[in-house]
């Protein structure tokens, strides 16, 4: 299993040694730009999901080209 967390600058440090010390468990640090492109694609699914759903409209693509 993956799990992604966010933690306060302050306390990851202290965090990733308490993991360390876990054998069965991998923690490896996101560079800035990977946790952003991650949060990017989280929000584009919610975002598709909702379409799904009826939650949110969606836009046809002329309607999205003509706003370029």
């Amino acid at each position: 299993m993956k799990v992604i967390l966010d933690i306060k600058d302050e306390k990851a440090a202290f965090f990733m040694e308490v993991l360390k010390n876990f054998s069965f468990v991998k923690a490896k640090t996101l560079t800035p730009y990977k946790a952003q492109v991650l949060e990017g694609l989280k929000d584009a699914i919610e975002e598709v999901n909702q379409v799904k759903t009826g939650k949110k409209k969606s836009h046809s693509l002329s309607e999205f080209l003509d706003d370029l």
